[in-house]
């Protein structure tokens, strides 16, 4: 990236995620939102207030069409863009940033078919401009001190991972706005993985994103019985809703191979009772590390087998990011501290001119699972290999 002594942000969607975020841009010093864009225009009027309350300058609004987002990408005082729309739009508008010359974020996940992969892979390598992830579970605490961890061998060589989306988001799924409003809608048409990246992303990041080699993948989905009765609890039988049908399976679980022969273990399941997990385990030759909540084993550390808490490794551990600014992520971040750790490095990489830490290789790699899962459960879980975006 140019360097720049102030970043000048355009954002496209600002519901609740694209606000939210926003918020932890403006959080950082050195920060200005020139622009912002969504189609409800009550929306872009918040968001404008938002950035009046933090002392900045009011953007400029697109809110006129679906279109208007090309707009926004157009203008010449915008240095990233950072998108936070329904999926299906992701794609599209970070091509449009990086053909009008921006650097762009994308929500995740990032896209949703493997055309789409290529899209955006071919477009950045065209155009020169980046595409990142904006997968916020990789700047956790726990996440960042385990990444230390495997860089300087604690765990050993590694073997083998596990890593989940599992959040119970009926309700979500069911409301009258915001995510109510179309993350309903894949559940009638597709069968598989549809949210890969939050459970994914760090142990691709802990694997070095050995998901950009040579690797192969097979999935296997539950029956899809979970929306069908919160509808059957929770819905008026006069309801539009009453006439989906909805296929996705409740549960899907997929095992990946990495190009070195690791394997990962990668599910999704957002439409059953049961506590916010993500898994997070990454197994070495030396010990273990798995989360929810966070402990660790280390081969031959006091008290014989049993789970230690990472207390007694933050010390050498801790990530810098978190050292530095950790206090404050906790005080005002969202997500525990992970969005602003995010917003904060991101914002850090343009001013120094460096390379985002997820770039649009990554970006495809993390969501390929998405239809390679449903490809596999199509064929009866047999393996599908995923695409080399990196071209070797």
């Amino acid at each position: 990236m140019e360097k720049r002594d102030t970043v000048r942000l355009g954002i496209i969607g600002v519901g609740g995620r694209g606000t939210g975020v926003m918020r932890e841009f403006l959080a950082v010093d050195n920060v200005e939102v020139v622009a912002v864009c969504d189609v409800v225009r009550e929306k872009t009027e918040r968001a404008q207030k938002y950035v009046e309350k933090a002392g900045k300058k009011t953007p400029a609004a697109y809110f006129k069409n679906d279109r208007d987002f090309e707009n926004l990408c157009k203008r010449d005082d915008i240095d990233f863009i950072y998108i936070a729309t329904p999926w299906d739009w992701h794609a599209p508008m970070a091509i449009a940033a990086m053909n009008n010359g921006k650097h762009c974020g994308v929500e995740v996940p990032a896209v949703n078919t493997l055309k789409e992969c290529w899209d955006i892979v071919n477009t950045s390598e065209k155009t020169q401009r980046h595409c990142m992830i904006m997968e916020n579970c990789c700047y956790g605490s726990s996440e960042m001190m385990v990444l230390n961890m495997v860089r300087e061998g604690l765990l050993g060589d590694l073997l083998h991972a596990e890593c989940a989306y599992d959040h119970d988001l009926r309700e979500l799924l069911f409301s009258n706005e915001g995510e109510g409003l179309w993350r309903r809608f894949p559940h009638q048409k597709r069968n598989g993985n549809l949210y890969p990246t939050h459970g994914l992303g760090p142990v691709a990041y802990l694997t070095s994103t050995e998901t950009t080699g040579s690797i192969t993948a097979v999935s296997r989905s539950s029956p899809s019985l979970g929306l069908d009765e919160w509808r059957a609890a929770k819905v008026p039988k006069d309801d539009p809703k009453w006439k989906e049908k909805y296929v996705c399976g409740d549960v899907n679980t997929s095992l990946i191979r990495t190009a070195k022969g690791r394997t990962i273990m990668l599910q999704h399941n957002i439409t059953s009772p049961r506590p916010y997990d993500r898994i997070n385990q990454i197994q070495g030759t030396k010990g273990i590390f798995t989360d929810y909540p966070a402990r660790i084993y280390v081969e031959g550390q006091k008290g014989g087998e049993k789970w230690a808490t990472l207390d007694g490794y933050k010390d050498k551990y801790e990530h810098p990011l978190w050292k530095q600014v950790g206090e404050l992520a906790r005080k005002n971040g969202g997500h525990g501290g992970m969005d602003f750790i995010m917003c904060y490095r991101l914002i850090q990489c343009i001013r120094e001119g460096l390379a985002p830490d997820m770039d649009v290789y990554d970006a495809a790699a993390w969501s390929a699972p998405a239809q390679l899962s449903e490809m596999s459960v199509a064929r009866g879980s047999m393996p599908v290999k995923f695409p080399n975006f990196i071209r070797g």
